[in-house]
């Protein structure tokens, strides 16, 4: 879990709420009028932009803000040294009964271990990525779609209370009420846009690329383990991945 959403999530809450309650009776920011402009019209623009079978994933994209097994790249290079061991001690051919939890790296140790040239393994696994991110891309539109919407529709809200208030000027009950929805909708959609699609959207951009980047460590290791090159020379290869600062706690601790 990303306790990070979680908490962000809990503040930014908190913050809307608690000036809402300090300033005033919460009751008046609450307008159904306002609710069902916003919401609908959100919801319905999004049906248009996508297809039936993209909208039945958005649950699931949005959980992925919130449910994911971060990628560790430490861990990633150790269980590449730990292969490179079992292919130099034994060879590459072993690499196939060694059981890996890691999709992704069991393909790679397949494609080597079935003795296949470098270049069609990198061009297999960037098949892999490309198809990832295209997938992940689709997710990060969705809520981008969102984000650019909800105050859309918060605009179109304000303008049909000015136009209620402006016509019924004379009628000083309809005033409230028409200033309302004026003010509220444009209220709704910057909270959603704000507070859920456009923080969605940036978590699943940055989770996509932290697995990428997973990802393209898992090739750099396969091709110097197709390669023969030793074990600790592709471990000292595959930091470069890793920020400067975790290269040197890794030489320390080593």
């Amino acid at each position: 879990m990303d306790i990070a959403t979680i908490i962000g999530l809990v503040l930014a809450l908190s913050a809307v709420l608690g000036a809402i309650i300090a300033g005033g009776d919460i009751l008046a920011f609450i307008d159904i009028p306002s609710v069902l402009v916003v919401c609908l019209g959100l919801i319905g623009a999004t049906f248009i932009k996508w297809p039936i079978e993209v909208l039945q994933k958005i649950s699931g994209y949005a959980m992925k803000a919130v449910f994911f097994a971060p990628a560790d790249p430490k861990e990633t290079i150790e269980s590449i040294g730990q292969l490179a061991e079992t292919a130099r001690r034994e060879s590459v051919f072993a690499l196939e009964k060694v059981p890996i939890e890691d999709p992704f790296l069991k393909k790679a140790m397949t494609l080597a271990a079935d003795n296949r040239p470098p270049e069609v393994i990198s061009a297999i696994l960037q098949l892999e990525i490309d198809a990832m991110e295209e997938r992940h891309k689709v997710g990060v539109d969705v809520f981008d779609g969102m984000a650019v919407d909800s105050p859309a529709f918060g605009m179109i809200g304000t303008l049909i209370g000015l136009v209620i208030m402006l016509g019924n000027l004379s009628d000083q009950a309809a005033i409230g009420p028409a200033m309302a929805i004026a003010l509220l909708t444009t209220f709704y959609g910057a909270c959603i846009a704000n507070i859920f699609a456009n923080p969605i959207k940036n978590k699943i951009a940055f989770r996509s690329k932290l697995e990428v980047a997973k990802m393209n460590i898992i090739i750099a290791g396969t091709l110097g383990i197709v390669a023969g090159e030793n074990p600790r020379l592709i471990k000292e290869k595959l930091s470069a991945f890793l920020p400067p600062a975790e290269r040197e706690k890794e030489e320390v601790e080593e």
